[in-house]
């Protein structure tokens, strides 16, 4: 199994259980995030603590879980960044992009303030 997808009160939880996130799984990723934004999901949390390297292909099915979630009108959250896989992003300049969470905690407070401020609008 390559991923653990939770699904939690406000959010998903896609959890990668491969230590590369490469051309080998990237493809399957963005599979399942499709699968999860067509069956409503707004908001997600995609957690790679268990990712010891990524590459572009990597990058690539990142950018499409962010891009799902702008288009729900939702909010993406990246969180588990080895620091490997985090000069990769900082390199790319993505961590400019994208919104990075250093825990789990730290990630699901980051969704619900932003379905409140939406609540407010």
């Amino acid at each position: 199994m390559e991923f653990r997808i939770s699904k939690l009160e406000n959010y998903s939880l896609v959890e990668v259980l491969e230590e590369k996130l490469d051309t080998n799984i990237a493809p399957s990723l963005k599979s399942e995030l499709v699968l999860i934004s067509g069956n409503g999901e707004r908001n997600m949390v995609l957690d790679l603590s268990s990712c010891r390297y990524c590459d572009s292909s990597g990058l690539s099915a990142i950018l499409v879980a962010n891009r799902l979630c702008k288009n729900a009108n939702g909010t993406f959250v990246l969180t588990g960044l080895t620091d490997a896989v985090e000069r990769l992003i900082t390199i790319s300049q993505l961590d400019t992009v994208l919104n990075i969470a250093y825990s789990k905690e730290e990630a699901a407070q980051i969704i619900s303030k932003a379905e409140s401020e939406k609540q407010e609008k």
